[in-house]
Parts: structure tokens; C-alpha cells; sequence
């Protein structure tokens, strides 16, 4: 009998995904992402923003999550020969619910609203630039939060593709009170 149970196990492991091993209820995953902001482009100019970010997704009944962690983001301004930096450190509690997945739990679609707060500093504090002008924008701390469509979509039973979008509002800023977010990450599994 143990033989049949042993060669069972190893048949199972070998041969396919046990599904029903996805989304449940104290699951937890590590995730991490990165954002092209507010039309990302590649050439020097005004529209150079990028995010990235790490955060911790428990799992709840239902197949829902709260999703804990921090993001940076980074917008450039060009001024005449130079780019300056304008880069936002934040925090973010939310709640994502799954409102959509395919029979096999291979694809889930959510929705998701997030709490964030945060700093901002403009070129790093230095207030003077290199022809003796002065950036009139102070540091400051923000505030909002962020709402999120997110698919996801399971490579293995521990490793999970991620593709976002997402709509941040933070008070406080000197650059805007919107940034959109278009990105990607991957989600590991740990428990």
C-alpha cells in the first residue's frame, strides 16, 4: 500500500498542477513590479517616468488579498540641457478583490483600492541648478491612494506573472496629483 501511495504522489507532482492550491484563504506571495508612468518614452525629454515597487499579498477568503508594500517612482523634468529628477518613496496598504478567473485558476482579474502615503523630493534637495537658477519646489510628504486593475496569471503553482494598471492620486505633490501607472511583476508564492 505504501508503494501505491509513494508512486501516486510522485506521479501527481510529475505529470501536472494541483490548482486547487491557488488562492487560498493565508496564502501569502511576495510581488515584485515595475511601471512605465504617465507615458514612459525612452528618449530625452519631458515624459521620462518610471516605478517600481515590492509588497506583501495575503490571501483571504473568496480569493481576495490585502497587498502591503512600497513603491518608488521617479518623473524627470528636462531643462534645457538637463534632466531633472523628481522621485516619490512611498507606502501602501489596500484591498483587491477577484472578481473574475477561468475554470482551471490559471488567469485572475481584480480590482483593487489602496491607501498610500509618502515623500517626494525634487533633483535630490538641491534647490540650485548648474546656470545659478532655483527650483522653487519644496520636498514635501504625500497622501492619497490608488486604484488598481490587475491581472494575473500563474506560471507554475509558486510563481505568478502580474500585469497592472493603475491610477495613483497623491496630494501634496509638486509635479501632479495623477500618474498612471502600465507595468508588469511577478508574484512568488511562499507559504
Amino acid at each position: 500500500m505504501k508503494k501505491v501511495i509513494i508512486l501516486m504522489t510522485l506521479c501527481l507532482a510529475l505529470i501536472g498542477q494541483a490548482h486547487a492550491q491557488r488562492y487560498l484563504p493565508g496564502q501569502k506571495g511576495i510581488q515584485l513590479t515595475a511601471s512605465a508612468v504617465d507615458g514612459f518614452n525612452l528618449e530625452i525629454g519631458d515624459k521620462q517616468a518610471f516605478a517600481g515597487g515590492i509588497a506583501l499579498a495575503t490571501y483571504t477568503k473568496k480569493g481576495n488579498r490585502w497587498v502591503f508594500g512600497a513603491e518608488y517612482l521617479q518623473k524627470s523634468h528636462l531643462y534645457k540641457i538637463e534632466l531633472i529628477p523628481t522621485s516619490q518613496f512611498t507606502m501602501e496598504g489596500g484591498y483587491y478583490c477577484k472578481f473574475l478567473s477561468d475554470p482551471n485558476k490559471t488567469f485572475f482579474f481584480s480590482i483593487g483600492a489602496s491607501a498610500m502615503a509618502g515623500y517626494e523630493t525634487v533633483n535630490w534637495g538641491e534647490s540650485m541648478l548648474y546656470d545659478g537658477s532655483t527650483i522653487t519646489s519644496d520636498d514635501s510628504f504625500l497622501y492619497g491612494g490608488a486604484l488598481t486593475f490587475e491581472v494575473e496569471t500563474y506560471l507554475s503553482d509558486r510563481v505568478v506573472l502580474l500585469l497592472h494598471a493603475r491610477e495613483r492620486i497623491l496630494g501634496g505633490s509638486s509635479i501632479s496629483l495623477f500618474h498612471t501607472q502600465i507595468g508588469a511583476g511577478v508574484k512568488f508564492i511562499i507559504n
